[in-house]
């Protein structure tokens, strides 16, 4: 017996509720039929031409993903255009395709949590509350029993006090990444950390004005290096691929501990044919 579409939203739903996104932001289920069966689950950080293609290919009937087909309304729909031909790919396969973004961001045991837990800090709070106008289920995500909130990005504490280059070459070594860009006075001392997986360049004053002597995050631009080193403050750009795709593996083993407590049994997997679109040349 295999759940439908719907069920798996709801587990998604309770996980990280729809409520938490961004204004601007698409979640949900971007194109399917929520009535159908799911035998198979895919979970992506893209949905790119190749990632559908190969998940309808392997008879995939609901692909997961973090970043959004549709940010916005499509004013038609074109086959030979980028989204179009995906759309055109998934519906004549019947493959459904949802998206978790800024709602997992944000959400408790989301991917800021998982990005703070294998960095290694502890006494998690958020690094931007949530607006005080919008309607947040004040259960939404796991609960947390040391009273930690939901939230933007995270600020947390390290066991111990270490230079800025440690803690970068830490990183690094720990997310097993090629590279990432530093700024900052190598030598500075950091007990306190700010992260924000994706883009956190809009996060830069939050983090000015945290406590924190670092901040770790993608795709951060030259004047907010500027901004830090005048601050005497330290920057870790770590990548925005980096930053966000370790929900992958996380959220596949979730949603199938999940279902092994049913008798709903899909096979719910990882996908393991994305990288990170930009190469370096060394």
């Amino acid at each position: 017996m295999y759940p439908k579409v719907s069920d798996i939203i709801d587990v998604l739903e309770n996980l990280a509720p729809q409520s938490m996104a961004e204004a601007w932001d698409n979640v949900g289920l971007q194109v399917g039929d929520t009535k159908r069966a799911v035998k198979t689950v895919w979970i992506a950080l893209d949905p790119t031409y190749q990632v559908v293609q190969a998940a309808c290919r392997q008879n995939v009937d609901l692909l997961i993903t973090h970043h959004p087909l549709i940010f916005k309304p499509l004013l038609s729909l074109d086959f030979h255009s980028a989204v179009g031909s995906i759309l055109s790919l998934a519906v004549r396969h019947h493959l459904a395709i949802f998206s978790a973004h800024t709602n997992l961001d944000s959400a408790l045991g989301g991917i800021n949590d998982i990005l703070a837990g294998r960095i290694g800090l502890h006494d998690l709070q958020p690094l931007a509350e949530f607006d005080s106008g919008r309607q947040i289920r004040p259960d939404a995500g796991p609960s947390s029993a040391s009273g930690q909130r939901a939230g933007i990005g995270r600020v947390g504490l390290l066991d111990s006090e270490m230079d800025l280059k440690s803690l970068a070459l830490k990183i690094k070594n720990l997310l097993k990444l090629r590279y990432l860009k530093l700024a900052g006075d190598p030598a500075l001392a950091v007990t306190k950390v700010a992260i924000c997986s994706g883009s956190g360049a809009s996060l830069l004053a939050n983090f000015i004005a945290s406590g924190a002597q670092a901040f770790i995050s993608g795709d951060l631009r030259y004047h907010d290096a500027r901004d830090v080193e005048a601050a005497n403050l330290g920057l870790i750009d770590i990548g925005h691929f980096a930053s966000e795709h370790l929900i992958v593996d996380a959220l596949a083993g979730r949603i199938s501990r999940i279902f092994a407590d049913s008798n709903l049994n899909p096979i719910v997997r990882a996908c393991d044919i994305e990288k990170d679109p930009f190469t370096v040349l060394l």
